[in-house]
């Protein structure tokens, strides 16, 4: 015969008193709280004062989320509306859901930071908005906002947020390391872009 498995003791567990494993007592006492938060809402329903807990998003948001909330993922742009990112890859490193791809090309114009990404993509169906990325980024490229507008979805597919949305849904230009201004190509002809070897 097996033996069976003892769970482990610990110092500080806490044992229930002769109140609560009477197991009814406590069931009442639910209900008369649940009871008393539904008379209380429904009495300011009846009277035309808004319920304690209703907010009517997204024209109104919750008082109590903190004006740094983590939302919605935005990148900033340079100056000529190109994305402040340059593919280093630091914020899809750090993600610990790895849920950021990027995809790197190459701009032999620009001589401050040749490298941009051509498909920068995060799966927001595993997205645990935990910050790190905004965190890691050395180029203020990615920001998060409080407002999450059309995050729920019944499609896995419709759940990846593209580069586009990233940098049309709420630009934001005024980035903490701004870029010099893009070089002229040698000769006077615009540089190819490429993808990064």
């Amino acid at each position: 015969m097996k033996p069976q498995y003892k769970r482990k003791q610990y110092w500080n567990e806490p044992e229930m008193t002769v109140w609560e494993r009477s197991y009814l007592p406590e069931i009442v006492r639910g209900l008369i709280v649940t009871s008393i938060v539904f008379l209380r809402n429904m009495g300011r329903w009846m009277t035309g004062r808004k319920g304690a807990l209703t907010t009517y998003y997204p024209e109104e948001t919750r008082f109590d989320y903190a004006p740094l909330n983590r939302g919605k993922h935005i990148l900033t742009q340079r100056p000529d509306g190109s994305p402040q990112c340059i593919a280093c890859n630091m914020c899809a490193t750090v993600c610990p859901a790895k849920v950021i791809e990027i995809e790197a090309g190459f701009d032999e114009s620009d001589s401050a930071h040749p490298k941009f990404p051509i498909r920068f993509e995060i799966d927001y169906s595993r997205c645990v908005f935990c910050g790190l990325c905004v965190e890691a980024c050395p180029e203020d490229a990615i920001r998060m906002v409080k407002e999450t507008p059309g995050l729920p979805s019944d499609s896995r597919g419709q759940m990846w947020l593209t580069l586009e949305e990233m940098l049309t849904w709420q630009p934001a230009s005024d980035v903490a390391k701004p870029y010099p201004a893009k070089a002229a190509a040698a000769g006077g002809a615009p540089a190819q872009k490429g993808h990064a070897p």
